[in-house]
């Protein structure tokens, strides 16, 4: 998992994306192809997509072509920008409700989980897990490399930790060629968590396989299982999402759960906002945004490099 090297001074109210990219309350500053810029007036009446069929729609224009907001102090960035952002984050304080973590997973403490308490449809409102969903992402870099990222959800299951985990196989091409190919597995307990219980990743060049870096399973060499999806996320809510000593440490905290965006895909409502990073590499930040019933929709890379990907169709069954 990639990852916010920008200080977010209160909650994020609105966010759209087709070339701008609308953070409330943020200072205004650019990316590749987005731009932020200070609150707007949330408009009424987007719909959420149903979960069918999502074909792609028009292409989305770069920054360059769009004007900020009239009188806002925003600049719009060109594609390719490579200013650094600060070092420093500041999340979203937690919920006066909510202590940060609320009993999830945190650092390397150990788990221990009950197969009883697992359910075995991956449901989650963030998450969903059908069988034979799909996703369809694309990955653009500051440089203006893309990269096309396939997600599919199998009918297979891997048992793992006496859980049957459900198995999700993802793939990354460039220019048509394979330069990784990963097999996740999840879970769900009866409260609604997700569990992220491990993956078996390859990256290839000239089609060998040229590393496994990253690949645990939980259970296995001290490897320990974490949430990629809370039951309830609330803002301030952290957790672990992965930890394998030296090769796997990322973790998330929650910014928002109100958020809208539009994508080529469609237009969605209360989007969850999450900031990931990961021990192993402190400078390396992002921003993920889901949409109820759909899932990932949006990753936008902070830190080091500047990066958004883009979810350009999704099938669910």
């Amino acid at each position: 998992m990639s990852l916010i090297s920008r200080r977010i001074a209160t909650r994020l109210v609105w966010i759209t994306v087709m070339g701008t990219l609308v953070l409330g309350g943020c200072t205004p500053t650019t990316g590749p192809d987005w731009t932020y810029l200070p609150p707007t007036p949330t408009p009424s009446g987007l719909p959420t997509p149903s979960g069918s069929a999502l074909p792609v729609g028009s292409a989305i224009p770069s920054a360059s072509a769009i004007a900020p907001a009239s009188g806002s102090p925003a600049e719009t960035a060109t594609a390719g920008a490579s200013a650094a952002p600060s070092p420093s984050v500041a999340p979203s304080a937690p919920s006066p409700s909510a202590a940060p973590g609320a009993g999830l997973p945190q650092g390397s403490d150990p788990v221990t989980l009950d197969p009883a308490n697992f359910v075995a449809t991956v449901d989650n409102r963030y998450w969903p897990l059908p069988v034979g969903a799909t996703w369809t992402y694309v990955e653009t870099a500051a440089d203006g490399t893309e990269q096309q990222i396939t997600v599919e959800v199998l009918p297979d299951t891997r048992e793992i930790l006496g859980i049957a985990a459900t198995i999700v196989h993802d793939q990354v091409t460039e220019d048509g060629e394979l330069v990784e190919d990963t097999f996740d597995w999840y879970a769900q307990d009866s409260a609604g968590n997700v569990w992220y219980l491990g993956e078996d990743t390859k990256e290839y060049e000239n089609g060998e396989v040229s590393s496994t870096e990253g690949s645990w399973e939980a259970g296995v060499d001290g490897a320990l299982p974490g949430i990629v999806m809370p039951a309830q996320p609330t803002p301030g809510l952290t957790y672990r999402q992965e930890f394998y000593a030296g090769h796997a440490e990322d973790a998330a905290t929650v910014l928002d759960i109100g958020a809208q965006v539009a994508l080529a895909t469609g237009a969605y409502a209360d989007v969850i906002v999450t900031r990931e990073t990961t021990a192993l590499e402190p400078s390396l930040a992002e921003l993920k945004l889901y949409a109820p019933g759909v899932g990932l929709v949006l990753e936008l890379g902070l830190s080091p490099e500047l990066t958004r990907g883009e979810l350009v169709e999704v099938v669910l069954p």
